[in-house]
């Protein structure tokens, strides 16, 4: 395989690792905001303890998108790793000149998997996050 074509070949998972960085700024941003609004209702619990209980629960589910948010992170890392590993071993099928596509193959559907997981994840998270609003919890 001449060079101009392994680049061209590696251009579609580029173009995919593009996509999982994106989803990961995605993700951290709503994980900031979480953590923000957490910080918030700690604060208004120490200062109105009186309103515990509802102020509770809202971090319970705070608490819980987090956790869901936080695997869907780790997930697209994963996939991230994993697209970046597949750019790397189609170098490598090149210039060593071994067969490699088995490694290429096994690669990339883990990185599909990963990325499936983390939307599903996601998914989850906000149907989290619109439950609390429809049962009415506040946070």
């Amino acid at each position: 395989m001449d060079i101009a074509r392994l680049v061209q070949s590696s251009i579609a998972p580029v173009f995919l690792f593009t996509g999982v960085a994106a989803t990961l700024g995605v993700l951290t941003n709503r994980l900031a905001r979480i953590v923000d609004r957490a910080r918030t209702l700690e604060e208004r619990l120490e200062s109105h303890p009186g309103s515990a209980q509802p102020l509770h629960a809202s971090l319970e589910v705070l608490a819980r998108r987090a956790r869901y948010i936080n695997f869907a992170i780790s997930l697209c890392a994963i996939a991230a790793l994993l697209v970046a590993l597949v750019v790397v071993t189609l170098f490598a099928n090149a210039l060593v000149g071994s067969e490699l596509g088995v490694v290429i193959a096994v690669l990339f559907v883990g990185a599909m998997l990963c990325l499936s997981a983390a939307f599903v994840t996601f998914f989850i998270e906000v149907r989290l996050a619109t439950a609390a609003l429809r049962i009415g919890l506040r946070h």
